[in-house]
């Protein structure tokens, strides 16, 4: 079975390029942002007919003429694309790329006798609702043995199959380092022939995998850890919140099926799991939930909407952090010399950070008089356990919201090391990303190292491994470049349609204060539900020129001269904006004065 070309016009284009319609004294033109998109020397044809300024346009290079129009200029879907230019994601790939992906044949990889056969088993994937590229599947069943609570079956798309080191596709997988996601839009790692098709598991066929089988006890202790290449079938692409409707109803379609007992099973050991990483002090931080989508005819506006996560969702995040935590440790536990991992590095906080946190968290409980579920002292309950004690509706429920920011912001960033160490943030020694083999370059190679640690023989590579370390690095500054511009977008929307009314009938939008630096305030809002920054001069500025300081270790902001309250840590405040700073290109937002100020 051959994979079929994606259904876009795009996908006969020889040599694709995606550039921009401008505009000018002779009439338009195109440009190409990526530089990478042009050979030496080669030069864009002239714009087609029926284009307009501010067009995003893909363009066939061997054939001047052709054309899909990706999206109209001044469209939320112009500047998506154009953002996703700007960091370097290109979503076209190179010929000699195309020609691998055109010589995959399924069928020939799937007659691999090495492959164990659990088509028998109901896998299923869970996933958003309008994922296409599908890395997991789990199939999980209760008891299996004596002492044994649940067998957890994940299985991983088997790209490193598809994608040799040696190959065309590796090497530009190198190149992106990972799939970059914007509102509407994506720019694969991978081909989507392969990510969407042929190495995604779908529902509508075999598909090769590397599948965990974990053996967890009733305290979600790991028992055993088996892992091999197999041949699995998906039985449905499951959307997270129709399985959240089972968990909730216990009726519905989902009830009465194959897998029924594997999703209450999930249930299951998604709870057992959860509790025992709390055991460890793993903190369950709250985050806000948002997601940006582009709506309206054309892709015309940014949306930001409420994206809460079902229960479902923390399941299958479980499952996902055991197995990239059994992983590592595998591959850590090897002896083999040409076993190369590759670990995902999360330091604990430095003890000034967490010193500095608690000194915080005892001024809060101070100067808002609380009670007793906000005293924090490590030596009678961990972290973990005092952040989920806090409260989450009222005054006190915004207080919380800002005591859990500031646990989370003493914390360091993550980064992907040749070298193991402790990942704090899931209370692993050892952590590798198996979970993500179709979206991050990093997946493919340890999904590699772990073929050849079960096959007992390779090679070792340091100078490619160190390759791969540093573009798995890169990729995360990438994307959030990327999260950054398209933020930035809609902060211009919103706050510019703001300046469009006199002052007085602009929004005032209320928040929750949730952190002071010597230069910000941070305010999370409420409607729409997004995270601002106010400067302090500006506040101070509002206040007849006062000058602002941050005391009481952190939990407020009070007058320099005076000593009298601006604003708590946790306080709710009202947000309006005030004007734009265009050579520093910010928005200059103001807080109303809190009611004891008037």
């Amino acid at each position: 079975m051959k994979i079929e070309a994606s259904s876009g016009r795009t996908s006969a284009f020889e040599s694709p390029c995606l550039t921009v319609v401008e505009g000018g004294p002779s009439g338009l033109s195109l440009r190409a942002p990526l530089a990478a998109s042009l050979r030496a020397g080669e030069a864009l044809p002239p714009a087609p007919a029926g284009l307009e300024a501010g067009d995003v346009v893909a363009i066939d290079l061997a054939e001047p003429g052709r054309y899909e129009r990706f999206a109209r200029g001044g469209t939320a879907r112009a500047d998506v694309l154009l953002a996703a230019l700007a960091v370097g994601a290109n979503p076209f790939f190179p010929a000699r790329v195309r020609r691998e992906v055109a010589a995959i044949d399924l069928d020939r990889s799937l007659a691999d006798g090495a492959l164990a056969d659990l088509t028998a088993l109901p896998f299923v994937t869970i996933d958003a609702a309008t994922s296409r590229d599908l890395d997991q599947a789990l199939h999980i069943e209760e008891g299996g043995g004596p002492g044994v609570a649940f067998v957890v079956r994940y299985a991983l798309a088997d790209a490193a199959h598809f994608v040799p080191k040696d190959s065309a596709l590796f090497e530009e997988a190198l190149v992106r380092g990972a799939s970059v996601y914007l509102p509407g839009f994506s720019v694969p790692m991978l081909p989507r022939e392969l990510s969407e098709g042929v190495v995604s598991l779908n529902p509508d066929g075999p598909r090769r995998a590397l599948v965990f089988e974990v053996r967890v006890d009733r305290d979600g202790k790991i028992l055993s850890t088996e892992v091999r290449r197999a041949k699995v079938r998906s039985r449905a692409k499951l959307a997270f919140p129709d399985v959240q409707a089972l968990y909730d109803t216990g009726g519905g379609a989902l009830a009465r099926v194959e897998f029924s007992a594997s999703l209450e099973a999930l249930r299951g050991v998604g709870e057992v799991l959860m509790r025992e990483a709390a055991s460890r002090d793993v903190a369950r931080y709250r985050r806000g939930e948002t997601e940006l989508q582009v709506t309206g005819p054309d892709g015309a506006t940014l949306t930001l909407v409420d994206s809460p996560r079902a229960r479902v969702e923390m399941y299958n995040e479980q499952l996902s952090l055991l197995v990239n935590r059994e992983g590592a440790r595998m591959l850590l536990e090897s002896p083999a010399p040409h076993v190369q991992p590759i670990y995902r590095v999360h330091p604990s906080p430095p003890e000034d950070r967490l010193a500095s946190l608690r000194a915080t968290l005892a001024s809060v409980e101070r100067v808002h008089g609380l009670g007793p579920a906000f005293h924090f002292d490590p030596a009678e309950r961990p972290l973990a356990a005092f952040l989920a004690g806090l409260p989450t509706e009222g005054p006190e429920g915004r207080v919380a919201d800002a005591v859990h920011r500031q646990a989370i912001v003493v914390n360091a960033r993550s980064s992907f090391s040749a070298g193991v160490g402790e990942h704090h943030g899931v209370g692993a020694e050892a952590y590798a990303r198996f979970s993500a083999p179709m979206r991050e370059v990093v997946g493919i190679f340890v999904h590699h190292e772990m073929v050849e640690l079960l096959g007992g023989a390779g090679g070792a590579d340091d100078a490619l491994r160190e390759r791969v370390v540093a573009a798995a690095n890169h990729s995360k500054d990438t994307q959030r470049k990327a999260n950054d511009l398209v933020g930035k977008l809609y902060f211009d929307a919103l706050f510019g349609r703001d300046l469009a009314l006199p002052l007085a009938e602009r929004p005032r939008r209320r928040g929750t204060i949730m952190g002071f630096t010597s230069s910000k305030v941070h305010v999370s809002l409420d409607e729409p539900p997004l995270d601002v920054k106010l400067y302090v001069r500006d506040v101070g500025r509002a206040r007849g020129g006062a000058w602002l300081v941050v005391a009481d270790d952190g939990a407020t902001l009070r007058d320099r001269a005076d000593g009298a309250l601006v604003a708590r840590l946790g306080d709710e405040a009202t947000v309006f904006t005030e004007g734009r700073d265009a050579r520093q290109d910010r928005w200059i937002l103001q807080l109303e004065p809190r009611p004891s100020d008037t």
